[in-house]
């Protein structure tokens, strides 16, 4: 049986992750501080020009609400130990105490709740700024767990903390009962995530871990044991999670709209992510792909949130999902346009779709896009079904088209 924060989590389907720093004002990503071996006295200057002069929470909550984002995960705090809230006499290392002068988590939550978006706080475990987290890890811990209670006691009721670090120190006891536990206490509603990273995606690290994470790894439908859990799949938008100024391998609409599909055929959320430049700018690519994910999800965002898996299994990477009320999505992929021979290119026109797993007796099947019905065959007792998938009309391409059932 799934806890309710659990269930909420998975019915928001998709979210907006949010990686801003001091590295964003350098441009060559999250990890240059570790990766140049930057000495932490040279680093820690960026602090003095860390203005947040063109950060504005309502444009960019405003933008993950048009992208038909549920949700949101704001780096708080990163491995290079600087915290965007204001961290109440733990350090001064931290967005109030920088010329920005302000406490840009606090702006964030504010943004959120206007919208409508569920805030979520992304918090480091692991700190290259502070010395204790390599000379004396239990005063670390220590640390770590007064800032957390800062998130959890300072901005109302939270979605849920996102934390990333653990696994750099695999051995250690990083004292988790502890932690979680004052999370319960403070937030009983939030989800807690600590991801596994790159080596280690879709483990379960704790009994009080709520999602398993996929980071840059297209998930897999999991057997539950014990526990319901939920799935997450954290993506950059190109290379890098902070802003890279040189980083220009931007993935296309289609690949994040194709990937955001394939996150719901396994059960898995999809965490798509922005890089601020600097000053809190939002980069021009950043910004058009995120409204084309919207486009997409004003016409079959339905399926995306209410759709689960059913094993309902196309051809190739079709699929199906069903939504509580009975109604059943059926995912298509490599569809062409009806169109003249002469201006269409690749596949073109209708094709066959054919679903196993489909026992309900179908009444009818459209087109979610633009109501077309659509003719169809089945034999429930086999629980085959085969519909007659059109093409987009010329001047539509949508990369994954989705056909709703409705059935008896």
């Amino acid at each position: 049986m799934k806890e309710k924060r659990i269930e909420a989590f998975e019915e928001m389907a998709f979210g907006i992750f949010v990686h801003w720093g001091l590295y964003s004002q350098i441009g060559r990503g999250e990890w240059i501080l570790h990766q140049d071996q930057i000495p932490i006295e040279e680093y820690k200057k960026l602090m003095s020009t860390f203005t947040a002069e063109d950060f504005k929470a309502e444009t960019l909550v405003s933008l993950a609400k048009k992208a038909g984002a549920r949700y949101m995960v704001l780096t708080t705090r990163h491995h290079e130990g600087f915290s965007l809230y204001d961290t109440r006499g733990l350090s001064d290392y931290d967005a109030p105490h920088s010329p920005a002068g302000r406490d840009l988590v606090e702006e964030y939550v504010r943004a959120c709740r206007r919208e409508g978006i569920v805030p979520l706080f992304y918090h480091t475990t692991l700190d290259w700024y502070q010395p204790s987290f390599r000379e004396d890890f239990d005063a670390y811990l220590d640390y770590l767990y007064r800032s957390v209670e800062v998130l959890c006691t300072q901005y109302g009721k939270i979605g849920g903390l996102w934390f990333d670090g653990n696994w750099s120190k695999p051995d250690a006891d990083w004292k988790l009962d502890r932690l979680y536990g004052m999370i319960r206490r403070y937030q009983p509603d939030a989800m807690i995530i600590n991801n596994t990273g790159l080596d280690d995606r879709g483990r379960v690290s704790h009994p009080e871990v709520d999602s398993v994470t996929f980071e840059q790894g297209m998930p897999v439908l999991r057997e539950q044991q014990g526990k319901y859990v939920a799935s997450e799949m954290c993506l950059t938008m190109n290379d890098h999670w902070g802003y890279g100024k040189g980083d220009l391998h931007y993935k296309s609409p289609e690949e994040c709209i194709r990937t955001l599909c394939l996150c719901r055929k396994a059960g898995a959320n999809l965490l798509l992510n922005i890089g601020p430049m600097g000053q809190g700018a939002i980069p021009k690519m950043s910004e058009a792909l995120t409204l084309c994910m919207g486009e997409w999800m004003d016409l079959f965002g339905e399926a995306v949130y209410h759709g689960r898996p059913a094993g309902i299994l196309g051809e190739g990477e079709d699929f199906g999902l069903i939504g509580q009320d009975g109604s059943i999505y059926l995912f298509v992929f490599n569809l062409g346009i009806s169109g003249n021979s002469h201006v269409t290119v690749g596949k073109r026109g209708s094709r066959l779709a054919t679903f196993q797993g489909i026992h309900q007796k179908v009444k009818k099947i459209r087109w979610m896009d633009n109501g077309q019905e659509l003719s169809f065959m089945q034999d429930a007792e086999q629980g085959m079904f085969t519909f007659h998938a059109t093409g987009f009309d010329y001047g539509h391409q949508y990369v994954v088209r989705v056909a709703k059932i409705s059935a008896e």
